[in-house]
C-alpha cells in the first residue's frame, strides 16, 4: 500500500469517538510490486486501515493519508455500500457537508447501540463479574436538543460568499452556512440568518486563519430550554476597517479604522434586526466580545453589552440556574435532567458529609447535593461560572455551598475540609495527574466520576483502579444524539471499605 492510492474496504467495527476500523484485502503480489497476472492476486492478506466518519458494515472508498509501520490512516471519500445499521434518509439538509453530526442515516436506537457499545469495549477491562452496566439512556429530545452553539465566519471554498456556520466535514477552514441544523431549536436558525445578512450588508469579512487579518469571527448563542432565554454574542476582531470588503486603498482604510462610527451603525442594524425576528423564545441580551487572539476558540480580549443583559436563566429539577457568557453547563438541559438524576442516584446517602464536587462548573451538582449534605465545595477553574454559581446558590437558599475558583490541582491544597465524598465532572482532557493523585490521597469510601469523554475516563480509571478502586456500577446518557459523543457516569468504591 503506497500513500495517496485509493482503496475499497470494509468497515469492521467503529471504536470511540470516531475510528472506523477498516478491512482490505491485498494480494501478495501487489504487496511487494509484482505485475505477473498470474501471480497477482493468488494469495489474500488482510490489511487494517483507521478511516474516520464511516459506521460499522458499510464498504467504503479511502485514500491513504498515513502509512506508518504500525499505523496505516485514510481519508474518507465515498460509501460504496451502506451498513444494515443505517436505514434512514438524513432529516438535516446539511448532512454530509456540516462535520457536525455523524450518525444522523442510523435511527435512534442503533446510535445509542453503537455507543453502548463503544464504551462497554473501552471500559471492558475494568468491568468485574459484579459490575451493574446499565446500559444507555436516551436524550428526551432526538432533534432541536441544544442550548448552546458556536458557529464561525469563514466560506464554504475559496473566495466564495460569506458563510456562517459549522465546519464543513473534513476540513478545517471552509465553512458551511447550517441554518436548517436539526439539532438546534429554530430560534438558532432565524439568528444566524440575521447576522449573516447584516454582515453582507455592511460589506464584513471574516477573520482569515493564516493571515490574522479580517473582522468576523464567531456567533455564539445560548437558549434556555425551560425559560427561552436568549443570549447573543458576535465575536470580532478589534480591527473593524480590516473586514470592510469595499475598501480601496490604505487611506480609506486607515480613516475606517480611526472611525468608530461606521462600526456603531453596524450594530445598531444589527440589534435592530434581532429585535424584529418573529422567535419563540426571547432576546435577553445582546453581546459584543472582542478577540485578537490567534487561537481559534471563543476568548474574550473584553465584553461589551450592546443590549439588555450578559446572563439569562435555565430551570433544571426544580432549581433556578443563571447561565453567563462562558459559564459551563450542558449543552442539552433535557438530557441534564437525566444526567443528574442518575448521578443522584448514584450518589445515594450524603447526609451529616462533606462532599468536594470538582470541575463543578456553575454548580448544578453541588446543588442537587446540598440539601441532603452536610457540605458541599465545589472547585471551578472558570470565574465566571463560580459568580454564578454563588448567584444559583443564593437564587436557591442554598447555604451550604461554598464555590472556590481556580484550578483543581492549585486549589485542593488550600481547602482546610477533608471530604467524606468526591464528585469528579472534568472537561474532555479528564483529571490532570497530578490532581488525580491528590484526589485518591484523600482516601475516600466512594468516588462518581461523570465523564464527556470515555477515553478519558479508561485512562484516569486505570490510575484509580491501581489505586484500589473498583467499578461498582456504570451508565451512559446519550447528550449528544447524531453526533459520536456520550456522557458516562461511574461510581467507584475503594475495595477495603
Amino acid at each position: 500500500m503506497k500513500k495517496g492510492q485509493e482503496f475499497l474496504g470494509y468497515v469492521e467495527s467503529v471504536n470511540f469517538p470516531n475510528k472506523g476500523i477498516v478491512w482490505v484485502e491485498e494480494s501478495e503480489g501487489e504487496k511487494e510490486g509484482q505485475r505477473d497476472k498470474e501471480f497477482a492476486g493468488e494469495i489474500k492478506s488482510r490489511t487494517k486501515v483507521c478511516v474516520k466518519g464511516v459506521l460499522p458494515g458499510q464498504t467504503v472508498k479511502f485514500r491513504l493519508k498515513k502509512n506508518g509501520s504500525g499505523k496505516k490512516e485514510g481519508t474518507l471519500l465515498e460509501v460504496i455500500t451502506p451498513s444494515e445499521r443505517e436505514g434512514r434518509i438524513p432529516p438535516c439538509p446539511h448532512f454530509g457537508r456540516c462535520g457536525g453530526c455523524t450518525y444522523l442515516t442510523m435511527p435512534y436506537g442503533e446510535q445509542l447501540c453503537l455507543k453502548e457499545e463503544q464504551v462497554r469495549h473501552l471500559l471492558s477491562g475494568f468491568l468485574l463479574p459484579e459490575t451493574l452496566f446499565e446500559g444507555i439512556l436516551q436524550s428526551p429530545a432526538e432533534f432541536k436538543y441544544r442550548n448552546k452553539m458556536e458557529y464561525s465566519f469563514g466560506d464554504e471554498q475559496k473566495d466564495g460568499p460569506l458563510t456562517l456556520g459549522m465546519h464543513k466535514k473534513g476540513s478545517f477552514y471552509d465553512v458551511v452556512t447550517t441554518n436548517q441544523c436539526m439539532i438546534v431549536h429554530e430560534d438558532f436558525n432565524l439568528i444566524l440568518d440575521a447576522v449573516l445578512k447584516v454582515a453582507n450588508e455592511f460589506g464584513l469579512t471574516y477573520y482569515h486563519k493564516i493571515t490574522h487579518s479580517g473582522y468576523l469571527r464567531h456567533l455564539l448563542v445560548r437558549r434556555a430550554v425551560k425559560t427561552g432565554e436568549i443570549l447573543v454574542h458576535l465575536v470580532t476582531t478589534s480591527h473593524y476597517g480590516e473586514g470592510r470588503k469595499n475598501i480601496k486603498d490604505l487611506q480609506e482604510a486607515e480613516r475606517v479604522l480611526d472611525s468608530s462610527s461606521e462600526e456603531l451603525m453596524f450594530f445598531d442594524a444589527l440589534k435592530d434586526t434581532l429585535k424584529t425576528l418573529p422567535l419563540k423564545g426571547n432576546i435577553k441580551g445582546i453581546l459584543h466580545i472582542v478577540n485578537d487572539r490567534v487561537a481559534d476558540a471563543i476568548l474574550a480580549d473584553s465584553v461589551e453589552i450592546l443590549d439588555g443583559e450578559d446572563f439569562f436563566f435555565e430551570e433544571l429539577l426544580g432549581l433556578k440556574f443563571k447561565i453567563s457568557t462562558f459559564s459551563f453547563f450542558q449543552t442539552n438541559s433535557l438530557g441534564a435532567e437525566v444526567l443528574y438524576e442518575k448521578v443522584r442516584e448514584y450518589i445515594g446517602e450524603t447526609k451529616d458529609k462533606i462532599v468536594f464536587d470538582l470541575y463543578s462548573g456553575t454548580g448544578t451538582i453541588a446543588q442537587l447535593l446540598a440539601p441532603v449534605a452536610k457540605k458541599v465545595i465545589g472547585v471551578e477553574i472558570v470565574a465566571d461560572a463560580v459568580d454564578a454559581a454563588r448567584d444559583n446558590a443564593a437564587l436557591n437558599g442554598l447555604s451550604n455551598c461554598e464555590f472556590i475558583a481556580g484550578d483543581v490541582l492549585k486549589v485542593l491544597d488550600t481547602i482546610e475540609e477533608k471530604p467524606d465524598y468526591i464528585v469528579l465532572d472534568p472537561p474532555r482532557d479528564g483529571v490532570h495527574p497530578k490532581a488525580l493523585e491528590q484526589i485518591i490521597a484523600y482516601g475516600v469510601g466512594r468516588m462518581v466520576y461523570i465523564s464527556c469523554k470515555p477515553t478519558s475516563l479508561a485512562r484516569d480509571l486505570e490510575v484509580l483502579v491501581r489505586a484500589g478502586y473498583r467499578v461498582e456500577r456504570v451508565c451512559m446518557v446519550d447528550m449528544f444524539p447524531g453526533t459520536v459523543n456520550v456522557e458516562t457516569i461511574v461510581e467507584l468504591q475503594r475495595q477495603d471499605m
